[in-house]
């Protein structure tokens, strides 16, 4: 996995953690104060990490090494 997909997988866990501690009325995570901005947050980092390509299954994978191999990546 690239450094990409590791840094949205993350943010995607936190934000959707803070979410499911906010619904069961427990401490969230204290960088988001808000449960408005707790949803708010959630929302972006799951539509950022839903179209963004990922490789994370194995056809993702095959097709990164198809771009790297014709020099098609960033």
């Amino acid at each position: 996995m690239d450094k990409g997909t590791v840094v949205r997988t993350v943010a995607l866990a936190i934000a959707w953690i803070n979410v499911v501690l906010a619904n069961y009325d427990l401490q969230p995570i204290p960088v988001l104060q808000e449960e408005v901005i707790a949803y708010g947050i959630t929302f972006i980092v799951s539509i950022w990490t839903w179209f963004k390509n990922n490789y994370i299954t194995f056809k993702g994978r095959r097709q990164k090494e198809v771009l790297e191999r014709t020099n098609l990546t960033k």
